[in-house]
């Protein structure tokens, strides 16, 4: 087990090179700099190059890449350049909300999507799995940004059942106030990217119980007399779950990183508004450590997934 975690980090070091050079690079190819938008049209130039100078915009490339990899390695990742203040004070307050958001939207998403997938793959062929195949490609249809706006006019607006915005009500105190205010902001944003996230997981799991359905093993078990639902649960259902388990890193890492379209929408002072801020506004800072935070992440999605997968089955081990 520590032999395949430790072969897994080597394996990301190299990694990790190639994404820091990539994202420097995109960093460089983007339009402006960081100061666009920031300076009045009527700046002297000489004081617009003094302050590119001073930032090292005229350094070659791979010294600024080499001061920017130093930064990183001491937790720097630069001021943003329109909120002045460090990118790494700006991001953790935004992490913390999209953390939060995310671990309940994972929760939900496999309470959802478990017992459809089993019942999908139980029931084939039958009104169940008639139903639940009609849901999945329902939301695999529609995208997923009309059903955000759909669900926050529909029970934010019209029924006012839940916040629209923000993520802790003002008027919140203590603990208990502040947590279940939390809670009660993100339950519909949480709930509709759940519905969301429940497809791919529905068909993983219907096609990995059809598929065990007809194995010699299960064949074997029943020609012995087995019970039914032994059979079900001990051998199909046990089988079926190795995928699920496999997709459970990159699910968690994936919404961590693609939370843009939900938090915009709900105006959620996450990560994914912060992503979104930082590209109209062109802070480039913030921007170029948001996209190697979401890199980072989806590597270690990957480490995550290897990881589960061994622990699940360990005859799996990662090569």
């Amino acid at each position: 087990m520590w032999k395949t975690v430790l072969r897994r980090l080597l394996i990301m070091i190299p990694q990790l090179i190639v994404l820091s050079i990539i994202v420097f690079a995109l960093a460089k190819m983007m339009p402006g700099d960081p100061f666009t938008g920031l300076i009045n049209p009527n700046t002297d130039p000489k004081e617009i190059i003094r302050l590119k100078r001073e930032a090292g915009l005229y350094d070659p490339l791979w010294v600024q890449y080499g001061r920017w990899v130093n930064n990183l390695f001491h937790g720097n990742l630069g001021t943003s350049y329109i909120q002045q203040v460090p990118v790494t004070s700006l991001i953790a307050d935004r992490a913390v909300n999209t953390f939060w958001l995310s671990l309940l939207t994972v929760i939900l998403t496999y309470l959802i999507a478990v017992p459809m997938g089993i019942a999908a793959g139980r029931y084939e062929g039958k009104w169940k799995d008639t139903v639940i195949s009609a849901f999945n490609y329902i939301t695999f249809a529609i995208p997923g940004f009309v059903i955000y706006i759909l669900g926050l006019w529909l029970f934010g607006y019209i029924l006012g059942w839940f916040p629209i915005s923000g993520s802790v009500s003002g008027s919140a105190s203590g603990f208990w106030g502040v947590l279940g205010s939390r809670i009660y902001h993100m339950i519909l944003p949480a709930v509709l990217v759940a519905i969301i996230s429940t497809t791919g997981i529905v068909q993983y799991l219907k096609i990995g119980i059809s598929d065990n359905k007809v194995e010699d093993y299960v064949k074997t078990a029943r020609a012995k007399g087995v019970p039914e639902k032994v059979v079900f649960n001990k051998h199909i259902l046990r089988n079926s779950l190795l995928p699920i388990a496999a997709f459970f890193g990159n699910t968690i890492t994936g919404l961590l990183s693609g939370s843009v379209i939900i938090e915009t929408i709900f105006s959620y002072p996450g990560m994914g508004q912060l992503f979104m801020n930082s590209v109209q506004q062109r802070d480039y800072t913030t921007l170029t450590a948001l996209i190697l935070i979401y890199g980072i992440l989806t590597l270690v999605g990957n480490l995550l997934s290897d990881i589960i997968m061994s622990i699940v089955d360990p005859r799996i081990r990662v090569q």
